[in-house]
């Protein structure tokens, strides 16, 4: 008899949101590339940049209208380049993928990879105006 694939459920609730943002940003705290740059901008603040991001993603996925922000002018002057948005995107879909899959988990990982190659984009054209791709 053959292994039944497992069902995992999708992204439904606040609960759900906080449970992702939560066990991601416990990746990126254990990451050897990235946790060095998230330390140094949240410097210990954690519990106030979970709940923004709480936001962040309850909007985007449960369209809850909570954050409001201007996320891009905060990460343009990070030390980051192409190898910190792969490895965050990288992250971000194996956590999502351990956990959820349905539409809106399909929305998450869609929203993640717009948002790494929108900020990489645009951060490499703020730096190096005159580049052309």
């Amino acid at each position: 008899m053959a292994d039944l694939p497992i069902s995992l459920p999708d992204i439904h609730s606040e609960e759900d949101i906080q449970r992702l943002v939560d066990t991601f940003y416990r990746r990126v705290q254990a990451d050897e590339l990235l946790s060095p740059i998230f330390e140094a901008v949240v410097q210990g603040r954690w519990p106030q940049h979970l709940a923004t991001m709480y936001d962040f993603w309850s909007g985007l996925l449960l369209n809850t209208g909570r954050y409001r922000g201007r996320p891009f002018p905060k990460h343009l002057a990070l030390p980051v380049d192409g190898r910190h948005f792969q490895q965050w995107l990288k992250l971000f879909v194996e956590n999502v993928e351990a956990q959820y899959q349905g539409p809106v988990a399909d929305e998450a990982i869609y929203r993640a990879g717009t948002i790494a190659a929108v900020f990489e984009h645009r951060i490499s054209q703020a730096r190096n105006p005159y580049h052309i791709l």
